[in-house]
């Protein structure tokens, strides 16, 4: 079974945002595609070409991958594959940093209970756990599974992989593109 991130996404981190501004930026990355389909790895390509059963998160970036990679094939979209989210603390207006440094704070702040009316850890843990087993659940059928999803829900199915007895055997970082093998036992 194999877990892989999207492509790079098509939108610029050369900024400066208030809470606010990350808010709305974070939402036109969900709904953004991916800058260069064509950037594909050759591995990747393969996984997919090599997979019986292949499923997408339904957020753009993921499903123009997906289309990037299985030259035809079909592939399953679904919403339980979705990134968790990121919503910033209310901090400030006058408080302006990067996407990146806003993910990272985001991520913290939801990490501790931080989300509003967004889905809480607990609820993404239960989803990523959902996840993990509909994937193993396909893959104890004999079957060769390609995931293509997001960054941070991607490592929360692998440690619920890893709660299944699935262990990792090979790993490319979290970068986009980047792959995740598991196998049983």
């Amino acid at each position: 079974m194999v877990v892989a991130r999207h492509g790079e996404p098509a939108l610029s981190r050369r900024i400066k945002l208030s809470a606010s501004g990350y808010r709305r930026w974070w939402a036109a990355y969900e709904e953004g595609g991916i800058i260069d389909p064509h950037k594909a790895p050759v591995g990747l390509l393969d996984l997919a070409r090599n997979a019986d059963v292949i499923f997408a998160s339904v957020r753009r970036r993921a499903v123009e991958t997906a289309e990037a990679v299985v030259q035809g094939k079909h592939f399953v979209r679904d919403p339980m594959f979705v990134e968790a989210p990121l919503p910033p603390p209310p901090w400030p207006e006058f408080i302006r940093l990067s996407p990146k440094l806003w993910g990272a704070i985001a991520r913290a702040y939801w990490w501790f209970g931080g989300h509003g009316s967004e889905e809480s850890r607990p609820e993404a843990e239960a989803r990523a756990r959902a996840a993990a087993e509909r994937l193993s659940g396909e893959a104890e059928q004999g079957r060769n599974v390609l995931l293509l999803a997001h960054g941070y829900f991607n490592l929360m199915v692998g440690q619920e992989m890893k709660r299944l007895g699935w262990r990792q055997v090979a790993g490319r970082g979290y970068k986009y593109w980047s792959t995740r093998r598991f196998v049983r036992g």
